[in-house]
């Protein structure tokens, strides 16, 4: 049995964890690697990429990095998630906001450090990218239109720190980052429906407060119709092995959510379209092993 100081560190550990979304952290690792391992490095041996100490340099860079974006902007939205998040908002409350900010200033400083041991170019850019997220956080998030677009580069910054470390530059990669940026663009608008509540009792300029919600289910709809461009590009021009399953399986999860998103009017509509969009991400990480099932034996 835990004493009541061992319960009470449990429970900031899994504040801290909440604040930080570890579990959105494993999963962008496990893209980054299975992006350099089937996609931006498909060419090298296999040990080669997956025991290169650069690439987990970057990719532990990208993580602190990403991790103390979370902190951040949960800082500054602490007063809107009451609103639109109550559970996870008293949870996160757990651990003060000074702990918070002193952790935020030791994850970037780390994640400095990591960039270090790879180029000084890696620095600079990993400086950019911590500079941007605090802007984002601190000013743009409450722009409608240049925060969406804001939070969807930034959400794929860290695949781009890896495509610039192997100066891959297929077109195939490119029309990913497009299917990727635009499902990530819809999830961004679907999320500021789901909390208009909290946004619109903070003062939050974002697309549905300032343009309604039926302009913001059109946006959606014109973001859905874009995703056909680079799904026809990868499943007819482009080589993706058995992954044309996944872009087949992600057409139609879009369909449904073009028929739900004209008949949702609640948070909790919301929310589900939310899920599903998440869905397609997620399912899209480990799709990429579809690309080569072989790649195990062919690569070793």
């Amino acid at each position: 049995m835990l004493n009541r100081r061992q319960k009470h560190i449990l429970l900031k550990f899994f504040s801290l964890f909440s604040v930080v979304r570890g579990y959105n952290i494993l999963i962008i690792v496990i893209a980054q690697y299975m992006a350099s391992i089937y996609i931006l490095a498909h060419n090298r041996p296999l040990k080669q990429v997956v025991f290169d100490i650069n690439l987990f340099m970057i990719v532990l860079a990208s993580s602190l990095t990403i991790a103390g974006g979370y902190i951040i902007n949960n800082f500054y939205d602490s007063e809107k998630d009451l609103i639109n998040r109550p559970i996870k908002s008293r949870l996160d409350r757990l651990v003060s906001q000074n702990t918070k900010l002193s952790f935020y200033f030791v994850l970037n400083f780390l994640a400095v450090i990591m960039a270090s041991s790879v180029s000084f170019k890696a620095v600079i850019f990993f400086s950019i990218y911590i500079f941007a997220i605090w802007f984002y956080s601190h000013k743009l998030k409450k722009q409608p239109f240049i925060g969406n677009l804001t939070s969807a580069i930034l959400t794929i910054t860290p695949f781009f720190a890896i495509f610039m470390y192997y100066k891959n530059f297929e077109k195939v990669i490119f029309v990913h980052a497009m299917f990727l940026f635009l499902i990530i663009s819809m999830r961004e608008l679907t999320k500021d429906l789901e909390n208009i509540k909290g946004d619109l009792v903070q003062n939050y300029k974002t697309i549905p407060i300032a343009y309604g919600e039926k302009a913001s289910k059109v946006m959606l709809t014109i973001l859905a119709v874009l995703t056909l461009i680079p799904t026809y590009l990868l499943l007819f021009v482009f080589g993706v092995g058995h992954m044309y399953l996944y872009f087949y399986l992600s057409t139609l999860l879009l369909l449904g959510f073009l028929v739900f998103i004209w008949i949702s009017e609640t948070k909790s509509h919301y929310l589900i379209l939310h899920n599903v969009l998440k869905l397609i991400i997620v399912l899209g990480v480990f799709s990429i092993l579809l690309i080569d099932v072989t790649v195990v034996l062919n690569r070793i």
